[in-house]
C-alpha cells in the first residue's frame, strides 16, 4: 500500500512539473510574440512616416537621413530578433527614428503630430529650453531647442561617454566625435562640458540644473567645483568612465540619468 502511495505522488509530481512548463513555455511564446507585434508596429510606422515626407532645408533633411538610418537599424534588428530583449531593441531604434520624424516636421513647420513613448535611452536628461553658444578650442558650437540654419542636427537625448546629453538642436553632431578615441573622445566631453556647465557659455539654464550637475558630478569622478563643474584631474586617460551601449546607433541601452527636468 505504501509503495502504490509513493508512486501516486511520484505521478501528481510529474504531472504538475509538465503542466508548469508548458504553461511557462506558452507564457513565454506569448511574450514574444507581444514583442515582436510592438516592434513591428512601431517600424511600420516609421516606414510611413518617411515614406511621406520631404524636407527642403538642411534640418529637415537631415532629421530625415536620421530617421531613415534608424529605420534601417530596426529592420536589421527585427529580421536577427529571437528574444523580448530583442525586439525591445527593435522597438527602440523605431522609436528613436520617429523622434527624428517629429524634429524634421518641426523643422518643415508642421504639427509634430501624438506623442511618443518615451525613449529609454533618453531618460533623466531632460532638453535643451534656452540657446548656447560656446567657444572651444577656436571652434564655435551653438546648440538650442529649435531648428535653425545654424543648429541643423537634432539630437533625442542620451549618455555620450557616460555623459548626459540632453535633446535638442546642435550645430554639429558632436555626439558622434564623442564616440570615438583618444582626442576624438576628449574634445567632444570639452564641447559637451562647455554647452552645458554653468561655468561656460553665455546663456542660462533652467531651475534645477546646477543641483542636478552636482550630483552628476560625483558619478563622472569629480567634485563639482566651485562653479559646479567635476574635478577633471579625476578623468581616467582623459576620458570618461561611463561605459554604455549608445543607443542613437546600435540600438542599444543607456542607464538612467541624473539630470531632472529641462536644461
Amino acid at each position: 500500500m505504501s509503495v502504490l502511495l509513493i508512486l501516486a505522488i511520484v505521478i501528481v509530481v510529474l504531472l504538475v512539473v509538465m503542466i508548469a512548463r508548458r504553461n511557462g513555455a506558452a507564457s513565454q511564446q506569448s511574450s514574444l510574440e507581444d514583442a515582436r507585434a510592438d516592434a513591428q508596429r512601431w517600424y511600420e510606422r516609421l516606414g510611413g512616416q518617411l515614406m511621406n515626407l520631404h524636407g527642403d532645408d538642411a534640418a529637415a533633411r537631415q532629421a530625415l537621413a536620421d530617421a531613415g538610418e534608424r529605420y534601417n537599424a530596426a529592420g536589421g534588428q527585427l529580421q536577427q530578433a529571437k528574444t523580448v530583449h530583442q525586439f525591445a531593441l527593435a522597438r527602440e531604434s523605431a522609436l528613436e527614428g520617429l523622434t527624428y520624424v517629429r524634429a524634421a516636421r518641426v523643422a518643415m513647420g508642421l504639427d509634430p503630430g501624438p506623442d511618443l513613448p518615451p525613449l529609454s535611452t533618453a531618460q533623466g536628461v531632460g532638453q535643451l529650453t534656452r540657446e548656447r553658444k560656446v567657444t572651444v578650442q577656436g571652434q564655435q558650437y551653438k546648440a538650442g531647442p529649435q531648428p535653425g540654419a545654424d543648429t541643423p542636427y537634432y539630437y533625442p537625448g542620451g549618455r555620450v561617454q557616460g555623459r548626459p546629453v540632453p535633446a535638442g538642436w546642435y550645430s554639429t553632431p558632436v555626439w558622434k566625435t564623442a564616440l570615438g578615441a583618444g582626442a576624438g573622445v576628449l574634445g567632444g566631453m570639452l564641447i559637451f562640458d562647455a554647452l552645458f556647465s554653468p561655468g561656460f557659455g553665455d546663456m542660462g539654464y533652467g531651475d534645477g540644473y546646477q543641483d542636478g550637475f552636482q550630483d552628476a558630478a560625483q558619478d563622472f569622478g569629480g567634485d563639482g567645483g566651485a562653479d559646479g563643474m567635476y574635478d577633471a584631474s579625476n578623468l581616467d586617460n582623459g576620458g570618461y568612465d561611463g561605459g554604455q551601449d549608445f543607443g542613437g546607433f546600435d540600438g542599444g541601452d543607456f542607464g538612467g540619468g541624473d539630470f531632472g527636468g529641462d536644461f
